[in-house]
């Protein structure tokens, strides 16, 4: 039965998450407020909250490594996994701001992160630290409204549908409470399953927990490269990595500090090489700033040696 409120858990997660932005898109959409917008932040923050309500989960029940490895596993995966799968449906081609702002920007996130956690005598992720990754986020936001108001991209970014606000009203408490309830499911769940294998928290974190979390991300991408829609694609990862590192460790290490072991740095490594190979690809080929199949193909290759590299380690 652990197994199965685990995948409940995630279920919720998902599900809460997604009514959430289907409630949020309507209203916002009923305001005149642009699909770009609507995509940029309602879309890749609801994409986002399942790992941001894990993790505050996980801080109630005091069990850090969980909300690193679900931070780290998810961004790993969603470049990775997401990105992979969904190159190998259609070529991704991006659009030159990406190439030259926001994956840069995803980088500079994680070294960010890195310095935060390695830095200092105490190895943990303080609420000083969380003021710090929240400030990031501030910057990120800056930059959003600037590129907005200098009107670089007015393309559909997302095609909810609209509907009733009464709808939107249920959409919205309905996913905030399978939300809520979903993330203590996964939470406890998770812990018990890494209990039942003899396995850390942190191994569950990175492989079962991210995998579930990201799915929302996989989804997203998967449906919009079907669609040959590739801003959604990729903009759905880069700004989904961009609110786990901020906003979830951010609101997270703010609410209560996380404990961080060392070991994991390597998880770190991976994280920040995983972004600059998708910078690296966006130069190599033809046409350029595009992820081709056989890209694709590499990061999935990529996402499955991990996993098995996480598994072995344990």
């Amino acid at each position: 039965m652990t197994y199965v409120w685990l995948v409940v858990g995630l279920f919720l997660l998902i599900k809460g998450a997604d009514w959430l932005v289907s409630g949020s898109s309507s209203i916002a959409r009923s305001l005149h407020i642009s699909e770009f917008v609507i995509g940029l932040t309602v879309v890749s923050f609801g994409t986002s909250l399942p790992e941001l309500m894990f993790a505050l989960a996980a801080g109630t029940k005091d069990a850090p490594e969980l909300i690193i490895g679900n931070v780290v596993g998810s961004n790993i995966a969603n470049v990775f996994l997401v990105l992979g799968v969904a190159a190998m449906i259609f070529p991704l081609p991006t659009g030159q701001g990406t190439a030259r702002w926001e994956i840069p920007f995803t980088i500079f996130s994680s070294l960010v992160l890195i310095a935060l956690l390695n830095v200092g005598a105490v190895d943990e992720l303080s609420r000083g630290d969380g003021v710090v990754l929240l400030g990031g986020f501030c910057v990120f936001v800056i930059y959003v409204y600037r590129m907005i108001r200098s009107d670089k991209s007015k393309e559909k970014l997302w095609d909810h549908e609209s509907h009733s606000p009464v709808r939107s009203v249920i959409e919205i408490v309905a996913g905030a409470a399978g939300l809520a309830i979903g993330g203590g499911l996964a939470v406890e769940s998770a812990q018990a399953v890494a209990i039942a294998w003899g396995m850390s928290e942190a191994f569950v974190g990175f492989t079962l927990v991210a995998l579930g979390t990201s799915l929302p991300e996989l989804v997203t991408s998967a449906v919009a490269a079907c669609k040959k829609n590739a801003d959604i694609a990729v903009g759905n990862v880069v700004g989904s990595n961009i609110f786990n590192l901020f906003i979830v460790l951010g609101i997270s290490s703010v609410y209560r500090p996380i404990a961080f072991d060392k070991s994991y740095n390597i998880d770190l490594v991976v994280m920040v090489l995983a972004v600059v190979l998708l910078l690296a690809f966006m130069f190599i080929g033809k046409p350029r700033r595009t992820i081709q199949r056989a890209q694709g193909g590499v990061f999935v290759a990529l996402y499955i040696g991990y996993i098995v590299y996480v598994t072995v380690r344990g």
